[in-house]
């Protein structure tokens, strides 16, 4: 047997293994839209099955990822008598200003009352702030479906930028994928050429 038998079987194995992996990498994403080839229906697997995969991501993340306890330390790491103070605060001030201008009670509305108004209010809102957390907590918990929302934003792409999203992930693991069925097909390609030195 010819010694260029054991290039060239290799070489061709080895464009094979790359060229059917690439297809196949190609398909994962590709076409985006169903197309008709040889009569049978053909579209990527991840825009055929977008509506599949937005679900199951969906539920992952919303039993998994995050939860109610998540929720429940993001409101306790908020510093809500701060954030409260200053919303509230700014309210306040805005409404005494109104009430300023007005003749018969201007006269009455010092700085200093203002000051001392504005502080009571607040501090008494404030002295509620577990009773607020409690009740943002329960309003998130009944109003706040993690499932739904990652479902529907994921559901709502384009196939193009879900694409694009999963590239930006996957890429290197995708490529080794082409580069192995070149490695693989160059080993089918020696075990060939091994075969028939064999048989001869």
């Amino acid at each position: 047997m010819p010694w260029t038998n054991w290039i060239l079987l290799p070489a061709v194995g080895a464009v094979i293994g790359y060229v059917t992996n690439t297809i196949a990498v190609m398909m994962i994403f590709r076409p985006h839209k169903p197309k008709r080839l040889f009569g049978l229906q053909i579209q990527g697997l991840v825009p055929k099955r977008q509506k599949d995969l937005a679900r199951k991501i969906g539920e992952v993340t919303g039993a998994y990822l995050i939860e109610g306890e998540d929720l429940r330390a993001a409101l306790e790491k908020a510093d809500l008598q701060k954030l409260g103070g200053e919303l509230i605060g700014a309210a306040i001030d805005e409404k005494i200003s109104e009430f300023a201008k007005l003749p018969m009670i201007g006269v009455f509305l010092t700085p200093d009352r203002i000051s001392g108004i504005r502080d009571s209010i607040v501090a008494s809102i404030i002295d509620k702030q577990e009773v607020l957390a409690a009740r943002l907590e329960v309003a998130i918990s009944e109003n706040f479906d993690v499932s739904q929302i990652v479902e529907e934003k994921v559901a709502a792409f384009s196939t193009e930028r879900l694409e694009q999203l999963i590239l930006e992930v996957a890429r290197r693991e995708l490529r080794a994928i082409e580069v192995w069925g070149a490695v693989l097909g160059a080993c089918i390609g020696i075990m060939q050429v091994f075969l028939l030195e064999l048989l001869s």
